[in-house]
């Protein structure tokens, strides 16, 4: 640490990481709920919070408790028993994180990773994954398959 480093300064460098990481932990069930609700959009033509629970094989309370949340975040909106609808904003967070997943899957499988396994850890590397990682992702991935990097 530089002798101009005040401790206060320091600490906080070195608590990025965490902050980050606390951060990226607080948006993975945001993003892993509007990425369920648009596939089961996409699949059944509506989403219902009982989809939701045996998806996630959570208790109907806790999608309860989500919805409601996400709903305050407008990402989602639904009436008392009716069906679930992404915003436009969920809309945006459920595509964004489905090409993070995406791109790390397809990276673990350029790896040799097992189908089943690569589909497991993507599901939590996509939640932590920086740009910065993403892009370098994608340039192993076009390098292994002769496309061009996007």
């Amino acid at each position: 640490m530089p002798s101009s480093a005040t401790p206060r300064a320091a600490a906080q460098q070195a608590s990025k990481p965490f902050r980050r990481t606390r951060s990226d932990h607080a948006n993975e069930t945001a993003e892993d709920y509007v990425e369920a609700i648009a596939e089961t959009i996409t699949k059944n033509g509506s989403c219902r919070n009982a989809d939701l629970a045996r998806l996630f094989a959570v208790s109907h309370v806790t999608v309860n408790k989500t919805i409601g949340r996400l709903q305050k975040e407008g990402l989602v909106e639904t009436e008392p028993y009716g069906p679930v609808a992404l915003t436009a904003a969920g809309e945006k967070l459920a595509a964004e994180a489905r090409r993070r997943h995406e791109i790390v899957l397809e990276f673990l499988l350029t790896l040799g990773i097992s189908k089943s396994v690569a589909e497991v850890d993507s599901e939590g590397i996509e939640h932590h994954v920086s740009d910065e990682t993403l892009r370098a992702f994608r340039r192993h991935i076009d390098s292994q398959t002769d496309r061009p990097v996007r």
